[in-house]
């Protein structure tokens, strides 16, 4: 029987939990990396052993780590690209500290065919790829020299670059989203890179048109159709058709449109997951009460999903990287919450149970099916 692997990034360390295919049962291994913030960990879609973690301190910089054994055991997967050895040390880049400067990778996103290649997306905002399974990287400085570069602004955690989708067949095609400057496509491996936020519409900024300036929350895709996303924004759920050239919005019914993570059933293309928060300045659930929303027709009709979550006087939040699917023939939904809790569906979100509870703020889920 199939299994699944759920890697938990978090405030204090990692947490690796594995169950088989009834997703019944848990054992959960970790704290991996104890007192660290772990800011992102997933595993490799071309090899089930392979994982990459973001380890993060304000003393010691950033390391990218690698395990060769599904987290087993956990080495330095090179750090010449992110810290010179010096402790404090976050200067990047080119050395010069303004107006880039380097805080955290915030997203780790391993190719669907190569366990040694990675990209990083990192804050401030630019995105870089290593070819040698972490030991080297190389910036995509198309992005970051791109002429609307100088006028990106941080959004409240930082100006990051948190979401990286690879094309599934074009190797050539990357979205990524940066928060808070908006959502880019490249077309020719990331030369050179368009900014796709036609349609977006956000507080503060007056001209309809405008080029960048949208704090994207998160950006997701189904494999099977790689020109359809869909949008979580500071406010606004919103979808494209066509690979991003334009977005039309889909909150529909929510109970409001601002949240964090949005992401998409396994093998419904139009079957979409969020979770809706209060306000920008209320981040936690509506009345206090913990729903996932889903829509199967693509957006605007949107139901609750409440069963086995709590229901009053709840006032965690879920953060952008902290939902994922599994692959399995019912397909599992799994999030995770600013309180520490891990909550898993193996229904397809029509009932929920904690995986595990009290563990440090959850900053990322992220699930591998295994063989």
């Amino acid at each position: 029987m199939s299994g699944v692997r759920v890697l938990v990034g978090t405030r204090k360390g990692a947490f690796i939990l594995t169950s088989d295919g009834r997703r019944e049962d848990w054992d959960v291994s970790g704290p991996h990396f104890p007192g660290w913030e772990i800011y992102h960990v997933k595993g490799s879609p071309a090899d089930p052993d392979r994982l990459y973690a973001s380890q993060t301190s304000g003393w010691f910089g950033q390391v990218i780590q690698r395990s060769d054994d599904g987290g087993k055991t956990w080495q330095p997967a090179g750090n010449d690209f992110s810290y010179d050895g010096t402790p404090g040390t976050h200067q990047w880049y080119d050395g010069t500290p303004h107006p880039w400067e380097f805080a955290r990778a915030w997203h780790l996103e391993p190719s669907p065919t190569d366990p040694d290649t990675v990209y990083a997306g990192v804050e401030d905002a630019a995105l870089f790829r290593s070819t040698d399974g972490g030991q080297t990287w190389g910036e995509l400085s198309g992005l970051r020299g791109h002429g609307s570069g100088p006028h990106w602004q941080p959004g409240a955690g930082g100006m990051c670059l948190h979401t990286i989708l690879l094309h599934p067949t074009d190797p050539e095609r990357i979205f990524v989203a940066i928060s808070a400057a908006g959502a880019f496509r490249t077309d020719d491996g990331g030369k050179t890179w368009k900014p796709i936020n036609r349609g977006l519409k956000s507080e503060g900024i007056p001209d309809p048109d405008a080029e960048v300036g949208h704090c994207v929350h998160r950006l997701a895709m189904h494999p099977s159709r790689p020109d359809v996303l869909f949008m979580q924004k500071h406010w606004d759920v919103m979808r494209s058709d066509d690979a991003g050239d334009t977005w039309y919005e889909i909150s529909g019914n929510l109970p409001t449109d601002f949240g964090f993570p949005i992401d998409v059933h396994a093998h419904e293309p139009e079957t979409v997951y969020v979770v809706p928060i209060t306000s920008d300045s209320h981040h936690f659930p509506p009345e206090g009460k913990l729903r996932v929303y889903r829509s199967r027709t693509g957006g605007n009709d949107w139901e609750p999903l409440s069963k086995g979550l709590p229901q009053s006087h709840c006032y965690v939040n879920v953060l952008r990287d902290a939902m994922a699917v599994d692959s399995l023939d019912s397909c599992g939904v799994y999030f995770g919450t600013t309180g520490g809790q891990v909550y898993a569906s193996a229904d397809a979100g029509d009932s929920w149970a904690p995986i595990v509870r009290d563990l440090p703020a959850v900053l990322s889920v992220e699930v591998q099916t295994l063989p």
